[in-house]
């Protein structure tokens, strides 16, 4: 069952049209009327699809847009009017325009007929209580999977084993001030999936006519996001306001009948002749164990699961190692990117980022990744005696350091072929970076990264960072492959940002857990090996990213809904 592509509107887009960074609304109006070559008479009915910056003739910057009209009709002839959305408009006079569609997304299942019988704990259609979907991880694929299927009527339950966000935000500071860890509840775990404390970017390389994306973005907006993100280039959230919305999408849930039960693990699956029959699920704080019948379940544990991910692999469920990567995050004056992105600019600008790949005389893959303009490094830690780093940024991103991932790739042929080596991998660097850091986030500059000695003290970047730290040698946490690759790339770098290769930059260890290292077996049905288990975002290996995790847990959702939709189990 595949969603139905509802046309709303059939548009004229027209894009690269250029304003100055100080422009008002009338000056873009004034832009696209002269693109359309019509006069102040005529009125114009458009809608903003992207905005982006061009600098490349800095200072001379420009915010670049692509808009849609929708009253085309009046504008031309329109008598011969054909959709295309590959080709170019045939109106020869406009320049970038293209005829193309608007489509709204339809959750496929019918939600009339599944009203619930509270008196009889049944539903119209047969569905009886122990047959509710489940949600294991209330993460972005996890949240919106559970959001759809109770607009559908079918009240899921979700367990996560992390705490609701006000109190996870409190357990988290916790942590970065002491350095003692919740292992069950921290930057992994908890209400919102690891997406809660990082910089909240909704840019996605994944494509999806259906409407899924821009739905997504519309609930996110709903539930208190700037409008801006719905046409950004590169939109994005922050920590604090993804804090917010995370609650108001968990409210809606409950709202439409569905539960939500934190501090809640699952510690075990209960299965026969091959299909699913029950879970059993702990209670992080009492440590009480219970049993609960149920037939369908989305697995969307994120990519930090471990202890749930050996647990599915002993019970038979079929995974396979995927290539992941590893490295480090690195930091600058936010000032210096600003600098190389805009140059001596007047104008107010965002926090400018960046985006560097390459390839090393070997052939492997170095990029940055999640980078985070006027960001934090954090502890991301989940398990003790380990340290992990990622980025964060709050939605003003006014921090005075930028930071980003350096990683490298790294393949089974590099770590094993056994479906839970890549973890071994990431384990043994954590501990590493535990005992380097003495206990602590190890930090190095990068000038002694590059001479592979121990730092003894911070230059002129001062490191913007959630957590303790140490001042340490990175370099025998990686491995060598890892550190020559990054040293390597970090030299070509320059030649892409002058000066990107300061030797008073501020390397942190270590980038571990920038996506799942292993990838499940899932069928037609968006089902694992077992019947009714639906591995789902980036822990089954199927995301990378808040987007492409939510449109994971939409589609999961879609197929959950399909067993409903035909009354029986597939």
């Amino acid at each position: 069952m595949q969603p139905e592509r509802i046309v709303v509107k059939k548009v004229l887009r027209l894009s690269q049209i250029a304003c100055k960074i100080n422009h008002t609304k009338k000056d873009l109006e004034k832009a696209i009327r002269k693109v359309l070559k019509c006069g102040d008479k005529v009125s114009i009915d458009y809608g903003i699809v992207k905005q982006s910056i061009d600098a490349r003739h800095k200072p001379d910057i420009y915010y670049v847009y692509s808009v849609d009209i929708y009253n085309y009709s009046v504008l031309f002839d329109t008598k011969n009017f054909h959709i295309n959305k590959v080709k170019k408009s045939a109106l020869s006079p406009i320049k970038n325009a293209i005829y193309t569609e608007i489509v709204d997304y339809v959750f496929p299942y019918t939600t009339q007929e599944n009203q619930w019988h509270t008196s009889q704990n049944i539903l119209m259609n047969g569905i009886h209580e122990n047959e509710r979907p489940v949600i294991i991880g209330f993460g972005p694929a996890g949240m919106y999977a559970a959001l759809m299927l109770a607009k559908a009527g079918l009240r899921p339950i979700i367990y996560e084993r992390g705490e609701a966000v006000a109190d996870r935000k409190e357990t988290v500071q916790h942590f970065w001030n002491t350095g003692v860890l919740n292992e069950e509840s921290n930057v992994q775990f908890g209400e919102g999936g690891a997406g809660t404390f990082s910089d909240g970017k909704l840019n996605t390389g994944i494509k999806d006519t259906s409407g899924r994306i821009q739905e997504i973005l519309k609930i996110f907006v709903q539930f208190g996001a700037s409008e801006e993100i719905l046409y950004q280039n590169k939109p994005h959230i922050g920590t604090d306001v993804l804090e917010r919305i995370v609650v108001g999408i968990r409210n809606k849930i409950i709202e439409l009948g569905g539960e939500i039960h934190f501090n809640s693990k699952l510690s075990g699956i209960i299965i026969k002749n091959g299909v699913l029959n029950g879970i059993y699920i702990q209670d992080t704080k009492t440590q009480q164990l219970k049993e609960y019948d149920c037939s369908q379940v989305c697995l969307a544990i994120g990519h930090s699961a471990r202890d749930t991910l050996e647990m599915l692999n002993n019970v038979g469920c079929n995974m396979i190692p995927k290539s992941f990567a590893v490295g480090v995050r690195i930091e600058h004056p936010q000032s210096f990117i600003n600098y190389n992105a805009y140059g001596d600019c007047v104008y107010k600008l965002p926090a400018a980022d960046y985006k560097l790949t390459y390839q090393t005389k070997s052939g492997r893959g170095v990029y940055s990744f999640c980078m985070c303009p006027g960001g934090y490094v954090v502890n991301a830690s989940s398990e003790k005696n380990s340290i992990a780093v990622n980025g964060m940024s709050y939605s003003g991103r006014n921090s005075a350091n930028a930071n980003s991932a350096l990683i490298v790739t790294v393949t089974p042929d590099d770590f094993g072929t056994n479906p839970l080596d890549g973890i071994l991998l990431q384990r043994q660097m954590e501990q590493l970076a535990y005992q380097y850091g003495q206990g602590n986030i190890p930090i190095q500059l990068l000038g002694d990264f590059k001479e592979n000695k121990t730092s003894t003290g911070i230059g002129a970047v001062v490191p913007c960072i959630k957590g303790g730290y140490t001042m340490s040698n990175i370099n025998p946490i990686l491995p060598k492959f890892v550190s020559d690759s990054l040293k390597e790339a970090i030299k070509y770098y320059n030649t892409k940002i002058k000066g990107f290769d300061m030797n008073e930059a501020i390397l942190s260890g270590v980038e571990s857990r920038t996506s799942s290292p292993v990838k499940w077996i899932r069928n037609e049905y968006g089902m694992a090996t077992i019947k009714g288990l639906y591995p789902c975002g980036e822990g089954a290996g199927y995301a990378g990213g808040i987007i492409s995790a939510a449109v994971d847990g939409i589609k999961t959702a879609e197929k959950m809904a399909q067993v409903y939709s035909f009354n029986k189990m597939l």
